[in-house]
């Protein structure tokens, strides 16, 4: 649904359940795709170009209001609160959840079913993992491993075990897009 005030650009998409809110902006090849669960955004929201949002079945995507999402940025099964600024680059994981007033600085990462706290700051490149969010610089790696790891990125992500193999997400993953091959264009 996409209110009279919103303004999608031509070259944005947005697929499947896909709910704007009062003067949204989703601006030039941004993609928001609902495939498998619902995206929906709360008021003067913006999405800027080739932002990447992307709903699940059991990590929909909500983005309260005044939020922006920066160019390049990735918001895949997260949870924005109100006034949350994520700049270009940034990612958040399936199960995330960035508080109310929080920043995600340029290609940041907020891991999956990780919190970052209302009003925090993760920094340029940094990641943050856990529930509250522990804060990594890029060279603490094993420290953020033993947080990472508990928090089961491929049952998250692709519902299956640690360890599975590539050709088995693979086949999965395959099977999962293939649901498109018949998808249409609809006029307004």
């Amino acid at each position: 649904m996409v209110p009279e005030s919103a303004y999608v650009a031509p070259s944005a998409v947005l697929c499947g359940a896909v709910v704007l809110g009062e003067r949204a902006r989703v601006l030039h090849g941004a993609v928001l795709t609902a495939e498998d669960g619902e995206i929906r955004t709360g008021s003067d929201v913006v999405l800027m170009e080739h932002a990447l949002v992307r709903g699940r079945t059991a990590h929909p995507v909500t983005l309260g209001d005044a939020v922006l999402i920066g160019p390049h940025a990735h918001v895949n099964g997260a949870v924005v609160e109100d006034e949350v600024f994520v700049a270009t680059g940034a990612s958040l994981f399936p199960g995330a959840v960035a508080g109310t007033g929080a920043e995600l600085r340029i290609n940041s990462v907020l891991h999956v079913n990780s919190r970052l706290e209302p009003g925090a700051v993760l920094p340029i490149g940094w990641i943050a993992a856990g529930n509250p969010a522990e804060l990594f610089s890029p060279d603490r790696h094993d420290e953020l491993w033993e947080v990472q790891r508990t928090l089961d990125f491929p049952g998250t992500v692709y519902g299956m075990p640690r360890g599975a193999s590539m050709r088995e997400l693979m086949l999965r993953q395959a099977e999962f897009y293939g649901s498109h091959r018949d998808d249409r264009v609809l006029d307004e």
